[in-house]
């Protein structure tokens, strides 16, 4: 499974109310936290540009990211782009040793996750040249998966975009560097 080589900016929602009470948000809709539109509105210096698509999730505290970074676009809402489905786990307390490998009960596979995740990605980027996608955290670490290899490493933070980018000088043929409102 790979990426079409492209670059895309990606960035996480901005705090949701269940990251505010530390618990696992998964596919549950949960909207921003008062924190979240504050850091949704602080990235708009970033985000409120002219780009050729907005994709974000179906869920509500994507698509209010959306609206507060990037106030002036249309968005497009892409249910594939949905965080992965934990089961049992969802509501419940963020582990600090989380096995994305593991298939949580009455939850999504990892493997079945990731070929979703890639394949909505390379949907958007067969239509359009350097988009921006808001999505969530587990969508950002199949991603890194898909590049680098491995899912673990720091978490994303909230409404704080990167830029991802293909370089053939890299081992794994990609960068992912902070994006401050300048593509490459």
């Amino acid at each position: 499974m790979q990426l079409i080589k492209k670059p895309f900016v990606f960035a996480r929602h901005a705090q949701s109310a269940d990251n505010a009470a530390g618990k696992i948000g998964g596919s549950t809709d949960s909207p921003l936290s008062n924190l979240g539109v504050l850091q949704a509105k602080a990235a708009r210096p970033y985000l409120d540009r002219p780009w050729s698509a907005i994709y974000t999730s179906d869920l509500m505290r994507t698509i209010q990211t959306a609206e507060l970074a990037s106030p002036r676009h249309t968005l497009t809402q892409m249910t594939e782009l949905r965080e992965r489905h934990w089961g049992v786990f969802e509501g419940q307390p963020i582990m600090d040793d989380m096995n994305y490998f593991e298939t949580p009960p009455e939850g999504e596979p990892w493997s079945d996750f990731l070929e979703r995740t890639v394949n909505a990605v390379n949907t958007i980027l067969l239509t359009h040249e350097a988009p921006l996608i808001i999505a969530h955290s587990g969508i950002y670490r199949a991603l890194q998966h898909v590049i680098s290899g491995s899912p673990y490493g720091p978490r994303i933070g909230n409404a704080d975009p990167v830029l991802i980018t293909p370089n053939t000088n890299t081992s794994h043929g990609w960068d992912i560097i902070p994006f401050k409102g300048q593509l490459l």
